[in-house]
């Protein structure tokens, strides 16, 4: 019995080294492992759901009865360690590292410039090398030199389900993409491998070269000789890995009898979802039983054993369309293949199992895809309960009661469709079957809105010419009911029936009264909407008959719903609708300048190998220091509450729980200070009161983060509110309290003009228009972490993810009462920060340096991603009511606001929000305006700075006014922009401070050139064609500039020359992924280099850019506002003439005496001779070059589909003024970063809270930024290089923030199209205009664009056409 069993060891490899471990915790995941026990630290922890793709590893095992290797990517976050034995493990370090060479991905990465913060990328290359591996197994032909046997399509799917956050994605599909042997070279967007002109062979040649062959992965010899049967004990669990049913079944029945708390598990990958919240006893793998791993296939069926992946399902699926593809059943098979394809994302499916996939449907109503199409093609379930074996129709499987342990799923049948067919059968009658799914990322890693599947038996009317449907199955699911049901009664209406439009309209009634989502579920009307959708795209084919004879269409009776129009431009067609790959093509148009080289050239970013190896460190992967204990936040689950105690499960308290850390714990002459501004503080801790929900209440200190996290989510935190007024959860509330924020009158916004006599002036106003934006969250890939060493004479060294470690140091030292002397923070790169490490960083630092010194010990932290998420605060929600005043001829003659700003509890840096709205606000002539901007306090965490703070709101602010304005007049938009753009004249007007010189206004000639290398006034054209031919999708395109002011910050920097030549640079700015650095070693070799010696051409190699450390360097302040780069060149560059004046003395001296002088003798010799090779600066920009205007464009073209509200965008084209780029290569990296975070913001984030103020969106499953498949399929930029700009540093512009803004031109292309949307719906009542002023939600999501196009949309068609008839 299990008593007596021995227990064996856990025997794998990571990176061909070879583990072997006896006492194992089953709980621990891969991922934990890895970060914890080896020094492969290139798996990093994003989201801890298998959602971001951050810690995926390639998995390889052995199969002996084939004698062969397999291997997937998996995602190390939710693999179970114990589920290992036997297998070997690949990293991102493992194929490829400094030590032992970069593989061609980990250096394609680099030199195509896509990787910026380099979180992500490890995951990404090793995503991508999976795909590779496994393209080498397949019988296609064999590549030419240099490629592999995958496709370009293959190639941009293998990172769809991995997340970056920095880089827009567009450089990372072109590494994908330049591996497959099909691609086209001149597609492959701008690298470091090859220059404008180069051949097709030279630029192959010049590629990081890539073998084929070399891409199978070595599975270690010992691991073949491992037993796959697995019993593993530690002191409170164990693990089993039964290898027959039988040995299953008396687990089962053993510990049923001992009241064991059992998991049963396959791959893991539903703690991604559900995130278990209870121990277990024992864990049960089921994938040593042969028979559930198997898939039979005879005449009665294909029948999949419950533990077979998703992805091997999918492949036999597949693999049973290329054998046979004339057969309805088989045509079913591959589009349920497809179906299950967007289920989850690639390294989700490798594990996740079918089985699995349909328990958690039927035991927590998991919203299950797979449930609804096998529902819908009457799948079979074969169920083991203790020793009784049966088969179950899935449906009577899903509405029994919820399984318990002992019920085991051992097999699903998908059964042959000729049993269906009665000998009364039609002779040419023949099945379809469609699946639909509407969510918002067409390639999976998203759970629908709702999906459905359904299945049909039709035949041809001779008589009628009709189609009738003899039988259907109508399966839906994932909107709200318990599991995948069956819409029978609309099967049984439309059995037997003849199809026709009276036909239609009443079964899409039927739907929409049958298709009802539960009063608590979201977007209950837009779902409903969906399941009309559906039916009818399933339906209205079928009035073709041709669907059902012509055997070429094999079912697929999805007609095309679009008639795509060709744009023939210098002999090129383009065809949106007609490539295979996610981007048909990306063009950068770059003008460097040479004026200051090795300054202005597109090289690759510093350490960008080192990130895609993974061998970059970040805070986290810093080794624990001896006895280092984590931490993890308590946080208040009330917006406004007394806090009476917080007590912890008594038995978490026994087992490495260290203590609690509170306001109570600050020292004697410290103060509870959390972080700061120069508007304000914010404590540590809430004391008495909490004041909003996610307020810090303690910090939890244990062994490990996943005990500390257990500890602080299972904390019972005792809350009164008596006598406490109601909190303030809306900016309404705050003006009916009056509560707000004082903002110095110095940053407040001057008006322009007389608001009064610019409405005298107009011929039309709209008055008291309203509208409002809401919030969005950082989502950098890294969350907020810190690492904190009590050092001697009671010191500390606090290792900071932070973008201002100065206001930290200062911070910390006022917390625990000591000297700043006494504090160093340490600061080497960032996984990602756009403003949200900016102050936010502060507390999390400051915790783990009291806890450290309270206990003298090391404590560090990292945030799980849904607490990060529920106190991040994020971008600033606001109200705006507008009045304007306008001529006949579309110019705006007076602008008057009011916007009130959802700041939070405490002001952080909101107090810039009316400076900063206004100043992007006044990129449009308004004539005159005036504004009352009031920052609201509210019991929500504060808000902070978020890329482009209150910029961002301020420009689409003025957008949405000039669409209101143009729509009340039915006018074109771009005309009023056009009219309303400045003059220079208006320029000095509205930038009183800022506006430059005449020839620095560059916006006018960036908006006529933009017209014509987008082709603007010819897409346009055929963007009206298309939706007057098109009844279903409609098309819209805007063009959208931008004006925005940019101040430089004042910074340090030093640059030490050592004895051999080589070069230390230190600066303010820290390095969080915007090539802060690349550009800083480039001035250095820059401004150096101008002591011309003999190799200063090469000084570039020799200069080191350091972390930031502020006992070396003080005064760094904050990298923000897009201009630190900018500054540290400038400090660097001030420095570095310091080191050439010193120099040339000796330098002339030596020249005289030996002629030529090589870079390295001089520095000897000015060592020899006690020259100063140390120079320190400050760089503060004079009042003339503080600030300054910075110019650029965007044409967006997109396309909706009315019957689910998607909107696909289809190609952006930008100009951007970046003066004279430091570095158009990463400059171009922040220009589609920015604009593709900001399609996020318009278009895809939902960042809401419930009534009391709780962050709905706290992880992956719910919070969607863009994909590689949601941004556009073309995306075009142009860096413009607009000359010397004395002012400037190295006449240089900034472009961190700014193209952010222009991802408006997106929404507005949006709206254009939902107005021909909506104008066509008015046609089918038969009334003429159009109704042009409604006003599109941000973000336009799917429901939202759907809402306005119409829920009911179906139905009035259906009625118009009855009508018509």
């Amino acid at each position: 019995m299990e008593l007596k069993k021995t227990p064996t060891s856990l025997v794998f490899a990571v990176n061909g080294e070879r583990f072997d471990l006896s006492h194992v915790d089953p709980s621990t995941t891969l991922l934990e492992f890895l970060r914890t026990r080896t020094r492969f630290k290139s798996v990093k922890l994003g989201c801890g759901e298998g959602g971001c793709g951050a810690c995926v590893v390639l998995i390889s095992k052995y199969d002996p009865v084939h004698d062969q290797v397999e291997d997937f990517t998996a995602s190390s976050c939710l693999t179970l360690l114990c589920s290992i034995h036997g297998w070997s493990i690949t990293t991102s370090e493992g194929i490829g590292n400094t030590k032992e060479g970069f593989h061609p991905i980990h250096e394609r990465f680099a030199g195509f410039h896509a990787t910026q913060c380099g979180f992500c990328t490890p995951g990404m290359c090793v995503s991508l090398y999976g795909t590779l591996v496994n393209a080498e197994k397949t019988s296609s032909p064999k590549p030419p030199a240099g490629f592999s046997k995958v496709t370009v399509t293959e190639a941009e799917k293998a990172i769809a389900g991995n997340l970056c956050r920095c880089t827009g994605y567009r450089a990372i599909a072109d590494v994908c993409k330049s591996f497959s042997a099909d691609v086209d070279m001149e597609d492959l967007g701008l690298n470091s491998f090859w220059r404008k002109g180069d051949s097709q062979d030279s630029k192959l040649s010049r590629l990081p070269q890539y073998d084929h062959t070399q891409s199978i992965s070595r599975f270690p010899m010992f691991l073949k000789e491992i037993k796959h049967d697995v019993f593993l004990a530690s002191d409170k669990h164990s693990w089993h890995r039964p290898i027959s049913l039988t040995e299953l079944q008396n687990l089962l029945k053993l510990n049923h009898a001992n009241s064991t708390r059992i998991k049963i598990v396959v791959s893991n990958t539903g703690m991604g979802y559900y995130k278990d919240k209870e121990g277990y006893d024992k864990y049960i793998d089921l994938r040593g039983i042969s028979e559930l791993s198997k898939i039979r296939k005879d005449q009665t069926g294909i029948e999949i054993g419950a533990a077979v992946t998703i992805s091997k399902a999918i492949q036999t699926l597949k693999e049973e369309s290329r054998n046979d593809f004339l057969s309805d059943y088989v045509m079913i098979l591959e589009k349920i293949a497809d179906h299950m394809s967007k289920v989850a994302s690639g390294f989700i499916r490798n594990t996740a199992s079918v089985g699995g996939n349909l328990v958690m449907a039927q035991k927590n109503n998991f919203p299950s895809d797979i449930a609804v199409i096998l529902l819908a093609v009457d799948a079979m379930v074969h169920i083991m309960t203790d020793t009784q074996f049966e088969w179950l129709a899935l449906e009577e499987f899903l509405e029994r009661p919820t399984l318990g342990f002992e019920s085991v799923l051992l097999s699903i049948k998908i059964p042959s469709l000729e049993l269906n067919k009665s000998e009364s059968s039609e002779p040419e009658s023949r099945f379809l079957f469609e699946t639909y799914r509407a969510a918002p990322r067409p390639l999976g890693n998203a759970l629908p809105y709702l999906n459905a599947a359904f299945l049909a038996k039709v035949f041809p009317c001779k008589d009628s010419g009709g189609t009738v449907i003899d039988t259907c199955r109508l399966s839906f699911g994932t909107y709200g009911i318990k599991h995948a049901i069956r819409a029978k009664n609309v099967e049984e209406f439309l059995a037997g029936k003849l199809l026709n439009v009276s036909i239609l309209h009443d079964a899409v009634n039927l739907v929409t009264e049958t298709i009802v989502p539960k009063d608590d579920t979201s977007k209950t009307a837009y779902r409903s909407s969906l399941a009309a959708g559906f039916i009818f795209q399933f339906l209205n084919p079928l009035f073709n008959t041709s669907v059902i004879t012509n055997s070429y269409l094999n079912g697929h009776i999805n007609l095309p719903l679009v008639k795509d129009l060709e744009l023939k431009e210098n002999q090129k067609q383009v065809h949106h609708d007609n490539v295979p790959t996610l981007l048909s093509s990306g063009k950068q148009v770059l003008e460097a300048g040479c004026e200051y080289h090795p300054v202005g050239e597109p090289i690759m970013k510093s350490g960008a190998a080192l990130q895609a190896s993974g061998e970059a460190v970040f805070v986290d992967d810093i080794p624990s220091p001896s006895n280092c204990l984590h931490g993890a936040y308590i946080h208040s689950a009330k917006p406004l509450a007394r806090v009476r105690s917080i007590k912890l499960t008594p038995e978490l308290q026994l087992d490495g729980v260290r203590d609690i850390i509170s306001s109570k714990d600050i020292p004697n002459g410290g103060e509870n200070i959390g972080s700061k501004t120069i508007f304000g503080i914010e404590p540590l801790f809430a004391e008495e009161i909490t004041r909003c929900v996610g307020e810090r209440l303690a910090f939890v200190v244990a062994d490990t983060q996943k005990l500390a996290d257990m500890a602080a989510n299972s904390a019972v935190v005792d809350y009164d509110n008596e006598n406490l007024e109601p909190p303030i959860l809306s900016v309404e509330d705050a003006v009916e309290r009056s509560s707000f924020f004082e903002v110095p009158p110095f940053l407040y916004p001057k008006h322009v003009g007389d608001i009064s006599k610019g409405m005298a002036e107009a011929d039309h106003k709209i008055l008291s228009a309203e509208m409002k934006l809401g919030s969005q969250y950082y989502f950098y890939m890294e969350t907020q972490t810190a690492l904190a060493v009590p050092d001697e004479d009671n010191c500390i060294t606090v290792y900071s993810s932070s973008q201002c470690p100065e206001f930290t140091h200062s911070i910390i030292a006022r917390c625990l009462g000591i000297p700043e002397n006494n504090v160093r923070v340490i600061t080497r790169r960032v996984g990602g920060g756009f403003g949200g490490k900016a102050i936010k960083a502060m507390p999390v630092a400051i915790s783990c340096a009291l806890a450290a010194q309270k206990l003298q010990r090391s404590v560090r932290m990292y945030l799980n991603r849904r607490t990060d998420m529920i106190m991040a605060g994020g971008r600033h929600p606001m109200k705006i009511t507008y009045s304007v005043g306008f001529r006949n001829d579309g110019k705006i003659t007076a602008l008057d606001l009011q916007i009130l700003v959802n700041a939070g509890i405490y002001v952080d840096i909101s107090a810039i929000m009316p400076h900063n709205i206004v100043c992007a606000l006044k990129k449009y002539d308004w004539g005159a305006l005036s504004f009352d901007i009031k920052v609201c306090r509210t019991n929500h965490p504060s808000r902070s700075s978020m890329r482009g703070p209150g910029e961002v709101q301020g420009s689409f602010i003025a957008e949405a006014i000039i669409e209101n304005v143009a729509a009340t007049l039915s006018m074109d938009v771009d005309s009023v922009r056009s009219i309303n753009l400045h003059t220079y004249k208006s320029l000095q007007s509205f930038y009183e401070y800022s506006h430059g010189e005449p020839y620095e206004y560059t916006l006018p000639s960036i908006w006529s050139k933009l017209a014509v290398s987008a082709n603007y006034d010819q897409r346009n054209k055929l963007v009206q064609e298309f939706n007057r031919v098109n009844t279903w999708k409609k098309r819209g395109i805007s063009r959208v500039p931008v004006v925005i002011q940019l101040m430089l910050r004042p910074t340090p920097g030093k640059v030490s020359i050592f004895s051999d030549g080589s070069i230390v640079v230190e600066v303010g700015g820290i390095e969080l992924g915007q090539g802060l650095w690349t550009k800083v070693k480039q001035t250095t070799a820059y401004a150096l280099g101008v002591i011309q010696c003999d190799g200063t051409e090469g000084l570039l190699d020799k200069v080191r850019v350091v972390q930031s450390d502020t006992v070396s360097l003080i005064q760094g302040g904050f990298t923000a506002g897009s201009t630190t780069s900018e500054s540290s060149c400038e400090a660097v560059r001030l420095c570095c003439n310091v080191l050439v004046e010193r120099l040339k003395p000796l330098k002339e001296k030596l020249q005289e005496e030996m002629g030529s002088i090589k870079w390295e003798t001089l520095i000897h010799q000015a060592y020899m001779q006690a020259v100063n090779l140390l120079a320190s600066s400050f760089y503060a920009p004079s009042v003339n070059s503080m600030s300054y205007l910075n110019y650029g464009a965007a044409v967006s073209e997109v396309e909706i589909d009315l019957l689910n509200g998607e909107t696909r965008f289809l190609q952006t084209d930008i100009i951007y003024d970046c003066g004279q780029s430091l570095n158009p290569a990463v400059d171009l990296g922040q220009i589609e970063g920015a604009f593709v975070q900001g399609l996020g913001f318009f278009m895809l984030e939902e960042y809401e809270t419930n009534l009391d103020g709780l962050v709905l969106q706290d992880g992956t499953w719910n919070y969607k930024i863009p994909t590689i498949d949601t941004i556009p399929k073309q995306f075009n930029v142009q860096i413009l290089n607009s000359g010397h700009h004395q002012q400037r540093v190295l006449s240089s512009k900034a472009s961190g923030e700014p193209p952010l803004l222009l991802a408006a031109s997106i929404h507005c292309a949006t709206r254009a199209a939902v107005k021909e949307a909506r104008k066509q719906l008015l046609s089918w009542s038969n009334q003429d205009g159009e109704d042009s002023t409604f006003q599109l939600g941000v973000p336009a999501t799917m429901p939202v664009v759907k809402e306005l196009c119409g829920l009911d949309i179906v139905e009035r068609y259906l009625k118009w056409k009855m009508g018509s008839t």
